[in-house]
């Protein structure tokens, strides 16, 4: 294996790791998660939240075992990480610190979007090397 091929393993599995783990605190939180996201109107949260989890969690492991459509997963949660931005991270509505973590958060999630959009981009090119 190159350096490049072990950089992007090991990108991949990091980002993967985010959401998997993310995926694991919401089952042991589910309660508290569940009145999070009734809380800034993800309704009905107790149908929506098995879906997040199933989706970050089958996503992420889907990235880091680099899964033959695993570009498709990167996509998605890029697209969902973008979205979770406009009901949890509203720093336009807050001053101050509290203002300020929510803008570092939502360019946070920002970057993590970036990078699977790149990650999404190296499989679905690796992926149709390997069908043609």
């Amino acid at each position: 294996m190159t350096l490049s091929g072990i950089l992007l393993h090991i990108g991949r599995v990091a980002l993967a790791a985010f959401f998997v783990l993310a995926a694991v605190n919401k089952i042991m939180n589910f309660d508290a998660t569940t009145i999070g996201m009734a809380e800034v109107g993800l309704e009905p949260a107790a149908v929506l939240l098995p879906m997040v989890i199933a989706l970050e969690g089958l996503g992420g492991l889907s990235i880091a075992l680099a899964h033959r459509r695993a570009w498709i997963s990167a996509a998605v949660l890029a697209v969902f990480t973008l979205a979770t931005n406009a009901f949890f991270h509203r720093f336009w509505e807050l001053d101050g610190l509290m203002g300020q973590l929510e803008l570092s958060l939502f360019f946070k999630n920002v970057a993590i979007a970036g990078g699977l959009v790149y990650i999404s981009a190296h499989l679905y090119r690796h992926s149709n090397r390997l069908e043609n």
